[in-house]
């Protein structure tokens, strides 16, 4: 039916050439945007999904930087340890010359004492960011790591961040003491006796280790009548357990650092018999010691049934105000101008090259920690952005692709409007 009020026709190509008007529109939209989901009025449920990913993306960036913060600062405690571990090599050379007897030792002495000074230097200026890898003799509990961000972990709508810990490694020269009062005391918290077992094992793992705590070595020697070892060599308390004033004075004692561990300390221990050892003249078939994990196993050729040696390892709580030394503490007591302090001085740099040196490497295991995880949010930011791409991002070609079909369709349908347009006009030829 025919009729000059409505015209079906023109209204259905009037809604068709809206709707590619409209398609055209958001076409055109995405060519001049670049993205196909560009606001909530074009997906809603894709466009919160790209919101929460643009922030994570955002908080990669800021772990990436993070990042490179802390790698900065283990670059400059790495190459501060092996400066100083250089530094040592050198003086023991000189140490070394040291132990001739025709030397000028006074001249010797004044290069050491510059060298250390220059140790001292390096310790106190290898900083970045405010951050000295090489200083820990705060008592402060945390003081002696430091947290760099590592990472951002999602699980489901909730958010943590999560941080790598590394430890400072002192390398001062200052000395450590132990107060002869106050504090909590404990004689023989570990102890081991030599005898006809001519092995044993003192297990240091059930002792607390805080900053500030300080702990000896003791031996107390049984042969009366000297006949396998001197006694009195091997006695370092008047009565088989050490006294806190006996502790306070002795030298073969540590206060430990934050961050320590009862490796830490049964590693220090063991340095410090090394040098009294070799300061006393003591021979190690009567007595040695060695580290293994959290123990100090100390072993004995001579001992037997009635000749023995019973180490003890002593502790004293940080709330009796001990001093806590340098790494290098030692370095200050080398002393080579006489010939028992040459001696004892290269025992000492023996176990202070060694301490050095592992500390340069462990800086340098922890900057490649931060370097790994460093390439590891790389990469995961870079696949977030490709993703945050296919959830966003328009096909440029198969936009372009549409939109000439769809300017095609345009001026169909405007056509199709003509015709059906002019329709009502053919009615009037019906009343001529």
């Amino acid at each position: 039916m025919s009729s000059i009020l409505t015209n079906r026709g023109a209204s259905t190509a009037l809604a068709t050439l809206r709707n590619i008007n409209a398609q055209i529109a958001e076409t055109q939209n995405q060519i001049s945007t670049g993205k196909r989901v560009a606001d909530p009025t074009d997906n809603s449920a894709v466009w919160a999904i790209s919101r929460t990913m643009r922030a994570d993306i955002a908080g990669f960036q800021n772990v990436s930087n993070s990042l490179a913060l802390g790698q900065a600062t283990m670059s400059v405690a790495r190459q501060g340890a092996e400066t100083i571990t250089e530094l040592l090599t050198d003086i023991k050379g000189k140490i070394v010359s040291a132990q001739e007897g025709n030397v000028d030792r006074a001249k010797i002495q004044a290069g050491i004492d510059a060298l250390r000074e220059q140790i001292d230097g390096i310790t106190s200026t290898a900083s970045f960011n405010g951050q000295n890898m090489l200083q820990n003799t705060d008592s402060t509990a945390g003081s002696g790591q430091i947290n760099v961000l590592a990472s951002i972990d999602r699980s489901g709508s909730s958010v943590s961040s999560s941080d790598m810990a590394f430890t400072r490694r002192d390398m001062g020269t200052g000395a450590s003491s132990v107060s002869a009062t106050g504090g909590t005391f404990t004689a023989a918290a570990a102890t081991g006796t030599l005898n006809a077992t001519r092995e044993v094992t003192i297990d240091l793992s059930s002792l607390s280790v805080a900053a500030g705590d300080a702990f000896s070595l003791s031996l107390f020697g049984t042969d009366a009548n000297n006949s396998s070892f001197t006694q009195a060599d091997y006695r370092t308390s008047a009565v088989a357990n050490e006294t806190q004033t006996e502790m306070a004075a002795s030298a073969l004692s540590y206060v430990a650092h934050d961050g320590d561990t009862a490796g830490d300390v049964a590693k220090a221990l063991k340095r410090a018999w090394d040098d009294y050892a070799k300061e006393n003249d003591l021979n190690k078939d009567v007595f040695d010691v060695r580290v293994s994990g959290q123990s100090l196993v100390i072993s004995s050729g001579v001992t037997d049934g009635t000749d023995t040696i019973t180490a003890n390892v002593n502790t004293l709580t940080a709330a009796a105000g001990n001093t806590i030394g340098g790494g290098l503490e030692t370095l200050g007591e080398i002393d080579v101008t006489t010939n028992a302090g040459a001696g004892k001085a290269l025992s000492q740099i023996e176990g202070l090259l060694g301490y050095a040196i592992d500390a340069a490497a462990a800086f340098g295991s922890d900057q490649g920690r931060i370097d790994t995880q460093s390439k590891f949010v790389g990469m995961m930011s870079a696949v977030l952005k490709d993703g945050l791409g296919q959830l966003e991002d328009a096909d440029m070609e198969d936009t372009s692709a549409r939109l000439q079909a769809l300017q095609v369709q345009q001026q169909l349908a405007v056509q199709a409007l003509s015709i059906a347009n002019s329709a009502p006009q053919q009615l009037l030829s019906l009343f001529r």
